[in-house]
C-alpha cells in the first residue's frame, strides 16, 4: 500500500520509522543539551521540562516548581537560575546540527533583530541600557532601561510563526551594535558551514534586517563569507549611482568617485529603472518592485569609518521600492525601500528578495511566544550572567518544540478550530509535549533526599546591600553618554523664539 504526501511516493510501513527517526533527533538534542549544563545539570534540565510541560503560560519563575516534571524545590530551581553552568558554545553547535528551515529555493535565509528585557526598575541591575521601545499611541516611542538582546534565526517559506532561533547575545552599554552584529552573524555562518548546512554550490545564505542596520557596512565586514544582505531603509536616504566613464580635464583634477544623486524622498532623481515585476498578493493586493542597480552611500571618516585608512570603499548594492495596494492590518500603505547587497539582479531576484524580506516579520511571532508563553522576560533576575543563563533555556526549550513539531498531536480547545498536522502552532504543540516527554529516556537523575539550610535568623535584616548601578546607553559610536548642558541640574532650559 502505498501513500501520496506532497507530490511524494512515500510506503506506509516507513511511518513508524520515520517517526522513530525523529523521535531520535529530538532525544538526540535533549541529550547534548543535559551534556551543555556544567553545574546543577539536572535542575537546569528539569526546569526546561517545566517550561515545556506546565499548562498555560509561564508567569513566573517559581510555579515551575510545581509541575510534575520538576522534581525539585524551589530553592534548588532559584539556585540552578543563579549558580548554575552552561557551555554555551556547546549548545550553539547542537541547535546548528538540527534539521534547519530553507526558503523556497533551498536557500538558508537568516533574520537578525533586537528584543528587549526590559527592567525598568532593577536599579541593583548591572549593565543595563535604554532600549528602543513601542508606546500605546500612535508613532509613540519610549526609551526603557533594559538588556537587549540580538537574536538570529533562520526563517521559513509562507507564512508561519515558526523560525530557529540560532543565537542570542546581550548587547553591552555603549556598543557598537553593527559591529557586534557582524561578528555575531560571523560565528553563526562559521557553525553553519562546519555543520554542513551550506556546501559549494549551493544559493548564498540571505540575511535579512530591519531599519536601524547598517546593511552596507555589514555586507562589507562579512564580503569573505557566502552571504547576500537585504535591509530596510529610511525613506529620507540619499544614494550616489556609479561614477560616470573618466574624460579628460584639461583643468586638471581627480577623476570623480560619485554619481549623480538617488534621493528615495524626490522622485525627480530617479531614472527608469533596471527591473519593474508586478505581483498579485492575497494579503497585499498589487506589489509593485522597482529596483535600480548599482547605487551605494557616500562613507564619511565619522563614526564607524573613522579608523579606515585611506579611502573609503564604494559598496555597491540594489535599491529595491516596494508598494501595495493594502496592508493586512488595514493601515495605510507606505513605500518599502531596500537595500540589497547584490548587483545585476533580474525580477526573479528582485521578487525572491521582496518576498524573502517578508518573512523577516515572522521573528516577531518567536519573540511574543518567548515572552508571554515560556516567560522568558518573566523571571526578575539581577545577574546579568543568570539572565544570559535563562536566555538560552528558553531557546533550547523552543528548539525542542521545533523539533516535536511533526510528533505532536493537535490537542485544542472545543472553541479552536482544527488544524493540519503541518500547521500546528508552537503554543500547540506545546501543549502535547508532556506526551512525548514520556516516550523518550530523560537524562537527568532522580534527586536526592537533602535538608534545607538555615537561612538567615528571623527578624534580622540583610545587612549586604545591593550595589546600584546607573543606566547605560547603547551608542552607535560606543562613546560615552554625557547629558547636554541645558538638562544639567541648576540650570535653565533654552528659550525658543
Amino acid at each position: 500500500m502505498l501513500t501520496v504526501t506532497k507530490g511524494a511516493v512515500v510506503s506506509s510501513v516507513s511511518q513508524p520509522a520515520i517517526v522513530s527517526g525523529r523521535l531520535a533527533v529530538l532525544a538526540g538534542f535533549r541529550r547534548e543539551f543535559y551534556q551543555a549544563l556544567t553545574a546543577r545539570r539536572d535542575e537546569l534540565f528539569e526546569l526546561t521540562d517545566a517550561v515545556l510541560c506546565t499548562d498555560g503560560a509561564v508567569k513566573t519563575l517559581v510555579e515551575l516548581a510545581l509541575a510534575p516534571e520538576h522534581q525539585r524545590g524551589h530553592g534548588a530551581l532559584y539556585d540552578g537560575i543563579n549558580h548554575g553552568g552552561l557551555d554555551i558554545g556547546r549548545l550553539r553547535r547542537a541547535i546548528t546540527d538540527t534539521p534547519l528551515p530553507r526558503a523556497a529555493d533551498g536557500r538558508l535565509v537568516l533574520a537578525v533583530d533586537v528584543s528587549p528585557w526590559l527592567r525598568p526598575d532593577a536599579n541593583t541591575s548591572p549593565e543595563r541600557c535604554f532600549c528602543h521601545t513601542y508606546g500605546r499611541g500612535r508613532d509613540e516611542h519610549r526609551m526603557i532601561p533594559g538588556w537587549p538582546y540580538s537574536f538570529v534565526a533562520a526563517l521559513e517559506s509562507g507564512p508561519t510563526s515558526w523560525t530557529a532561533i540560532l543565537d542570542a547575545i546581550r548587547l553591552p552599554p555603549g556598543a557598537d551594535v553593527a559591529a557586534i552584529t557582524a561578528a555575531q552573524l560571523r560565528e553563526v555562518v562559521m557553525r553553519l558551514l562546519a555543520a554542513g548546512q551550506w556546501t559549494a554550490g549551493d544559493p548564498e545564505i540571505l540575511i535579512v534586517a530591519d531599519a536601524g542596520y547598517d546593511a552596507p557596512r555589514i555586507a562589507f565586514l562579512l564580503a569573505d563569507l557566502p552571504i547576500q544582505v537585504l535591509a530596510r531603509l529610511r525613506s529620507d536616504r540619499v544614494f550616489r549611482r556609479p561614477a560616470p566613464p573618466y574624460a579628460y580635464n584639461p583643468k586638471g583634477g581627480r577623476p570623480p568617485k560619485h554619481g549623480g544623486e538617488f534621493a528615495f524622498g524626490d522622485p525627480s532623481t530617479w531614472d527608469t529603472p533596471n527591473v519593474s515585476t508586478t505581483t498579485n498578493d492575497t494579503r497585499y493586493g498589487t506589489a509593485i518592485a522597482q529596483a535600480w542597480d548599482r547605487l551605494h552611500p557616500i562613507l564619511t571618516h565619522r563614526n564607524a569609518w573613522t579608523d579606515c585608512l585611506g579611502d573609503l570603499p564604494v559598496i555597491e548594492g540594489t535599491v529595491i521600492r516596494l508598494t501595495v495596494d493594502h496592508l493586512p492590518s488595514g493601515g495605510d500603505p507606505k513605500p518599502v525601500w531596500l537595500w540589497w547587497s547584490h548587483v545585476e539582479a533580474t525580477a526573479e531576484d528582485v521578487d525572491r528578495a521582496w518576498m524573502s524580506f517578508l518573512r523577516r516579520f515572522d521573528i516577531e511571532h518567536t519573540f511574543r511566544l518567548l515572552k508571554q508563553t515560556l516567560g522568558w522576560t518573566a523571571p526578575r533576575l539581577r545577574d546579568p550572567a543568570a539572565a544570559d543563563r535563562w536566555t538560552w533555556i528558553t531557546i533550547a526549550a523552543h528548539t525542542q518544540l521545533r523539533l516535536a513539531r511533526p510528533l505532536a498531536a493537535d490537542l485544542r480547545r472545543p472553541w479552536e478550530r482544527p488544524l493540519d498536522p503541518d500547521r500546528l502552532t508552537p503554543a500547540r504543540v506545546r501543549r502535547g509535549f508532556r506526551n512525548l516527554r514520556a516516550k523518550i529516556p530523560t537524562p537527568a537523575h532522580a534527586p536526592k533526599p537533602t535538608r534545607p539550610g538555615p537561612g538567615r535568623p528571623p527578624g534580622s535584616r540583610n545587612r549586604q546591600r545591593a550595589t546600584v548601578h546607573d543606566v547605560g546607553r547603547a551608542l552607535a559610536t560606543g562613546e560615552a553618554h554625557t547629558r547636554p548642558a541645558h538638562h544639567q541640574k541648576g540650570t535653565k532650559p533654552r528659550q525658543k523664539g
